[in-house]
């Protein structure tokens, strides 16, 4: 069995979505969405703030680092924001580099 620590995400990984995914506003739905072949998901607001940060060029630093300038009262986000990215990695929107 891997150990888990190996396959964590880390500051330095890059977040990029996967073949297939788009993210985007959906007005219809007054709110960000990831669309891929088989459906759509509708995200929070705060889902949809980490993954605007997406851009494939950033790693996981610099996203968490745009956020809290965009959020400066949300306090520390590193750990929220790396919880998140797992989740997503987990249902296969993203992948990391």
């Amino acid at each position: 069995m891997a150990n888990l620590a190996e396959n964590a995400i880390k500051t330095t990984d890059t977040p990029r979505f996967r073949r297939g995914f788009r993210f985007q506003w959906e007005p219809a739905q007054n709110g960000h969405v990831l669309l891929y072949p088989e459906g759509m998901v509708k995200l929070n607001e705060s889902a949809g703030a980490v993954l605007s940060e997406i851009d494939g060029q950033r790693c996981v630093q610099d996203i968490v680092a745009a956020l809290k300038a965009t959020f400066p009262q949300a306090g520390a986000l590193e750990d929220d924001v790396i919880e998140f990215l797992e989740h997503a990695r987990q249902q296969h929107w993203i992948d990391l580099t």
